[in-house]
């Protein structure tokens, strides 16, 4: 089972940007430095989760010239906010600089603010996901002399006469990676070969303490699907290899009993920052357009530790992570600096990337 590191960390003025872009590329390099396989980044923007998350593709690009032997991945890409051309252009930039090392997470978005500023009608977003990713693999097929692509997929348009520049690195195009929530995005990633993110929750409940319930019942309708999908048995295991599960937040310490008070203190941190944002939330959800369906738990409480988090001594931690690695899971994506990153934080960061990688991730290299 592999394991990767989630930059997910929070500034909490303008004035912080600064630091934490640089705090987060000296944790990567610790990361890659301590045999973790992937470094993934979220895609979100005008607000202070991951300032750098407003263009992730950018930050890979830096930190893939100072670890090339590192895979990068995004999790997730709100495929409505992008026109598909830089969508499709970007990729394939960084397929190229990475050698293929890329795993390009997909969804239709959760945030009605980030709507709000591309133009986008939260309540189309998914239809708009499904278009610019059938209008994507239509630039990623085209040669110089096919028929025009003609885009026209809400708020964004255009016509390309020529080809997508410059091409992809792996053959057709880099790896997505779908939300295993959905039939429709199940079958998406099963029918190409592509891994998938499997959740630990059910909709329109975002939380709860049988998480591994929800992980087992995803995980199979992906695996039937990709079964059925007709691939060799090495385009399976490909899928496989990094097919995954995400911990908002993964803490480990010497104790149960100092990873548990450690962690609270992080949360606690963290709670106070998604309050903050409450009232651009309630801004953005003024109208119909913009309403949210689903609804997180406060992050204090036992729904949102059970389903997000992971923690406690690494014996505990491998225990836990047993029954993942039974049943199939390929990686498991750790956010490491989850909340406001101060310096307390980036040392509780590294505490965790030194135990697992000293401590946990050995039982699974032996899998």
């Amino acid at each position: 089972m592999r394991f990767s590191v989630f930059l997910n960390a929070r500034s909490m003025a303008p004035q912080d940007d600064r630091g934490l872009i640089q705090a987060l590329a000296v944790h990567a390099e610790r990361a890659a430095a301590l045999g973790f396989d992937a470094i993934f980044m979220p895609d979100h923007h005008f607000n202070g989760y991951m300032p750098i998350a407003s263009d992730s593709f950018m930050f890979a690009a830096y930190l893939a010239a100072k670890l090339p032997q590192m895979h990068f991945g995004f999790s997730v890409t709100s495929v409505p906010l992008h026109h598909p051309v830089r969508f499709v252009e970007r990729i394939n930039i960084l397929d190229q600089l990475t050698d293929g090392k890329l795993l390009v997470g997909i969804g239709s978005g959760t945030t009605p603010e980030e709507m709000i500023g591309f133009g986008v009608d939260y309540r189309d977003a998914g239809a708009i996901a499904d278009r610019n990713l059938a209008i994507a693999e239509q630039l990623w097929a085209k040669g110089l002399e096919d028929p025009a692509v003609e885009i026209d997929s809400g708020p964004h348009q255009g016509r390309v006469l020529q080809r997508i520049a410059p091409a992809a690195y792996t053959a057709g195009h880099a790896r997505l990676m779908p939300v295993a929530l959905k039939e429709a995005s199940a079958r998406r990633a099963a029918t190409h070969g592509w891994p998938a993110f499997i959740p630990a929750f059910t909709p329109p409940t975002i939380g709860g303490t049988e998480p591994m319930r929800h992980v087992a019942k995803h995980f199979g309708v992906y695996r039937a699907m990709l079964d059925e999908a007709g691939h060799s048995p090495e385009a399976i295991a490909r899928a496989l290899d990094w097919t995954t599960h995400t911990y908002q937040l993964v803490h480990v310490a010497e104790t149960d009993e100092q990873a548990r008070e450690e962690m609270m203190a992080i949360l606690t941190a963290y709670q106070e920052a998604i309050e903050r944002e409450a009232a651009f939330n309630a801004r953005a959800e003024s109208n119909d357009a913009n309403k949210k369906t689903d609804r997180t738990p406060n992050a204090l409480t036992e729904d949102w530790i059970g389903t997000w988090c992971l923690y406690g001594s690494p014996e505990t931690v491998v225990e836990h992570l047993k029954p993942y690695a039974e049943l199939g899971i390929g990686n498991i994506l750790c956010g490491t600096t989850t909340g406001p990153l101060t310096d307390e934080r980036l040392r509780l960061g590294d505490q965790t990337l030194r135990l697992l990688s000293e401590r946990v991730m050995p039982a699974f290299r032996k899998v």
